[in-house]
């Protein structure tokens, strides 16, 4: 553990409060794709599947759990509680173009040809595109809510800190892990247009739109 990774592992956690809260105080899932949520879902899903047959710390534990539980939370309010105010008409990005060829891939590149790393390896590769219907959204909308891009913008800044931390990882632990630094890049690079967008526009009061 270092500060990036704790500091990421935060980051990603304010990401996910800060929709649940957003969907919860407005009573609405507006300007949010489903699909994304879904996909997420299924990433921590695939993740933590070691949660019952390994145990790293409490720390590691409890972060798996709640990043489980608030998944499939987002998931119940957008496709349950709140259907009526979901906006599937733009909502269309087809992700079976993202699942198959990810699920695919996990197959031929991973680390050992056992169920659990398989299934590993696809949450890693399938968390780098997961955010991609919802940038579709956006841009398909031509804007979105101050408070999705401050979702956005921890989601993003979780992945550059796991980025540092790994840096740092190989410098001062000799770790490094090819696959999870890969998927990282790509995850990083699909959020360097929007961090740029977030900075010239909504921090200083503006409206976020992605190009069409």
């Amino acid at each position: 553990m270092n500060i990036f990774r704790l500091t990421g592992d935060l980051s990603h956690l304010a990401a996910i409060i800060i929709l649940l809260l957003k969907i919860w105080k407005t009573r609405s899932c507006a300007g949010i794709s489903g699909k994304s949520q879904l996909l997420f879902a299924l990433v921590f899903t695939t993740r933590y599947l070691d949660l019952f047959t390994s145990f790293i710390s409490l720390y590691n534990t409890s972060m798996k759990l709640i990043y489980v539980a608030c998944s499939y939370a987002t998931v119940y309010l957008i496709y349950m509680k709140f259907k009526a105010t979901y906006d599937g008409n733009h909502d269309t990005f087809r992700v079976e173009f993202l699942v198959v060829p990810v699920g695919g891939l996990s197959f031929l590149v991973n680390h050992d040809f056992s169920p659990l790393e398989i299934l590993w390896t696809f949450s890693i590769y399938l968390e780098s595109v997961a955010i991609l219907p919802q940038l579709f959204m956006i841009s398909k909308t031509g804007e979105a809510e101050t408070i999705t891009t401050h979702y956005l913008f921890f989601l993003g800044l979780y992945r550059a800190l796991y980025l540092i931390n790994w840096i740092w990882r190989y410098y001062f632990e000799g770790f490094f892990d090819l696959i999870a630094v890969v998927a990282g890049v790509v995850q990083t690079i699909l959020y360097c247009d929007f961090f740029y967008l977030y900075v010239t526009k909504v921090l200083k009061g503006k409206k976020l739109s992605l190009p069409a």
